[in-house]
C-alpha cells in the first residue's frame, strides 16, 4: 500500500511538472509570437531620387510609393558610407566604419599611385568573427532568419546568425542577372531573372514560417551591370526628366525591384502577416553618378557629398507609425541596430557597443528630435570612373581621405591630403555649391573640434605618410 502511495505520488507530481512546462512552453510561444516581424530592405545603388515619392520624374515607382505613404519618411536619411561594403557593415554591426576597419571593396589604394599624395589606412574586406551583427541577437531571442540576396561582409551569412541564405556570398554583384548568375549559387530555369527568382524563394519563406521572422532583404538591383529588362525599356525610351534622368535601362532595373517589392506586400497580406511586420526601406548609399543623377545633390556613389550618401528612407508599422507622416530629423542606417532591438523587445547585451540610436521614440512622434551628429570618416582613395562628367571634388577621385560631419542644418568636410574644410548650409545649399568657411568661422570651429573629439573617441585612424611615387599636379 505505501508502494503504491509512492507510485501514485510521483505520477502526480511528473503530470504537474510537465503541465507546467507546456504551460511555461505556452507562455514563451505566445510572447514570441507576439514579436513582430522585421523586414529590411536595403537596395544596392538606389539613388535618393530614384523613386516616385522622392520626387523622380522618370523612374517608375508605384508599389513602393503606396508603402511609403503607409509610414514615415524621413528626408534627411543617410546611409554609414559612401560605398556598398563598409555601409552594410555600420547598419549590421551598428559601429562606425573605423571601429570595423571596412572603408570599401577590395584594396584602399584606389587610382593612380602617381595621384595619391598620402599613404591610406589599409583595408578590412571581411567582417572580423568577433563582430555581433543584428541577425545573431534576433536568432538568439526566438527569431527565424533569412539572408535573401547581396552580403558582401562574408563568404556565408549562415555563419552570421542566419538561419536561411538565398544566394548571399561575399560577391558585391552579379556576373549576370541572368542564368546562369555565375557568381550568385542559384539555379534557375532559362531566362529567370535573379531579382524575381531571389523573391520567388524569399516569399515562400516568409509565407511559410510560423514563428517571428527578420528578413534581410537586398537584391543585388540596381547595382551593375545595367541589364535591363527588355519588355520595360519601351516605355522610358523618350521620356523626358527635369533632373537628368534618363537611362531607360536602368530605369526598367529599377521598376522590376520596385515589382517585387510590391510582390513580397502582396504574399504578406494574403498570409495576414502584414500589419504585425516593422519594415524598413532604404539603400546602401547614393546612385551611380553617369547611370542615374540625384539633382539637386551634388555627385553620386562613393562621393560624401549629398549625392554619395543622402538615400531614401522610410518605416511601416501597422497601428504604431502613424500613416503619410515625414520626418526632418537627420537618421542614418547606424541607427536601424538599436532599433530593431527595440521593436523586437530585446535588451541591449551589456557588452555591445552601439554607436546609433533608437528610432523608435521618432517613429511614435514621442520626440521630434535627437539633437546629435552624424560622422562619416573614409581614410582611402576612391578613384573617379568618369573624368569628364562627375561632381567630385576633382575629377581624379570620388573621395579623397577625409572625415565628415553634419550637424542640424550644417555640413563640415575635413581633407587630410591639404588639410582643407568646406562648410555648407545644407537648408539653404542642399547642392553644396557655396563653401561658407570664411563666412561662419565660428561654426566652423565648432563643427571641426566635434569630429576631431569623435575621431580621437573612436581611435579613427588618419593617414600621414606621405606617398613617394606622388607627382602633384605634373
Amino acid at each position: 500500500m505505501k508502494n503504491l502511495v509512492k507510485k501514485t505520488f510521483v505520477y502526480v507530481v511528473a503530470i504537474l511538472s510537465v503541465l507546467s512546462c507546456n504551460e511555461k512552453a505556452s507562455q514563451v510561444n505566445k510572447d514570441s509570437d507576439s514579436l513582430p516581424n522585421i523586414i529590411l530592405i536595403n537596395i544596392d545603388d538606389l539613388g535618393w531620387k530614384d523613386l516616385g515619392f522622392q520626387g523622380s520624374d522618370y523612374y517608375e515607382t508605384p508599389n513602393l510609393d503606396a508603402l511609403s505613404k503607409k509610414g514615415m519618411v524621413f528626408t534627411n536619411g543617410y546611409a554609414g558610407a559612401a560605398n556598398c561594403a563598409p555601409s552594410r557593415a555600420v547598419l549590421m554591426t551598428g559601429k562606425w566604419a573605423q571601429r570595423h576597419g571596412i572603408y570599401t571593396v577590395q584594396n584602399s589604394d584606389r587610382g593612380k599611385a602617381k595621384d595619391r599624395k598620402l599613404i591610406p589606412i589599409e583595408n578590412t574586406t571581411s567582417l572580423a568573427a568577433n563582430f555581433t551583427v543584428i541577425p545573431q541577437i534576433l536568432q538568439k531571442n526566438g527569431y527565424k532568419t533569412v539572408h535573401a540576396g547581396k552580403w558582401h561582409l562574408t563568404d556565408d551569412p549562415l555563419t552570421k546568425g542566419f538561419d536561411v541564405n538565398i544566394g548571399g556570398s561575399h560577391a558585391g554583384h552579379p556576373r549576370s542577372y541572368y542564368p546562369p548568375y555565375k557568381n550568385v549559387d542559384l539555379e534557375a530555369e532559362e531566362g529567370k531573372r535573379l531579382t524575381d527568382l531571389i523573391m520567388d524563394k524569399t516569399i515562400e519563406f516568409v509565407t511559410n514560417t510560423k514563428t517571428p521572422f527578420f528578413l534581410n532583404y537586398s537584391p543585388y538591383a540596381v547595382h551593375t551591370p545595367i541589364q535591363p529588362v527588355k519588355e520595360l525599356v519601351g516605355k522610358y525610351e523618350g521620356k523626358s526628366s527635369t533632373i537628368g534622368q534618363d537611362n531607360a535601362e536602368y530605369a526598367s532595373m529599377v521598376e522590376n525591384m520596385d515589382a517585387n517589392v510590391g510582390r513580397l506586400m502582396q504574399a504578406l497580406k494574403e498570409a495576414g502577416k502584414l500589419e504585425n511586420t516593422f519594415i524598413v526601406f532604404t539603400s546602401d548609399n547614393g546612385g551611380l553618378y553617369g547611370i542615374t543623377k540625384q539633382k539637386p545633390l551634388r555627385a553620386g556613389k562613393g562621393s560624401y557629398y549629398e549625392g554619395g550618401i543622402r538615400v531614401p528612407f522610410f518605416f511601416v508599422w501597422k497601428g504604431e507609425i502613424k500613416e503619410h507622416t515625414t520626418s526632418d530629423e537627420s537618421i542614418s542606417n547606424i541607427d536601424l541596430f538599436p532599433t530593431f532591438l527595440k521593436v523586437a523587445k530585446i535588451k541591449k547585451p551589456k557588452d555591445e557597443l552601439l554607436d546609433g540610436e533608437n528610432l523608435v521614440p521618432i517613429l511614435k512622434n514621442e520626440m521630434t528630435s535627437l539633437d546629435r551628429p552624424l560622422y562619416w570618416h573614409f581614410p582611402i582613395y576612391l578613384q573617379a570612373y568618369n573624368a569628364k562628367d562627375n561632381e567630385n571634388r576633382d575629377a581624379t577621385f570620388r573621395t579623397r581621405p577625409g572625415s565628415v560631419v553634419r550637424y542640424g542644418k550644417w555640413k563640415l568636410h575635413h581633407y587630410f591630403e591639404d588639410d582643407a574644410l568646406e562648410l555648407y548650409d545644407l537648408d539653404a545649399d542642399i547642392s553644396e555649391k557655396n563653401n561658407l568657411v570664411d563666412v561662419y568661422p565660428d561654426k566652423v570651429e565648432e563643427l571641426f573640434q566635434m569630429l576631431a573629439n569623435w575621431r580621437k573617441l573612436t581611435n579613427a585612424p588618419i593617414p600621414t605618410a606621405l606617398n613617394q611615387e606622388f607627382k602633384g599636379n605634373e
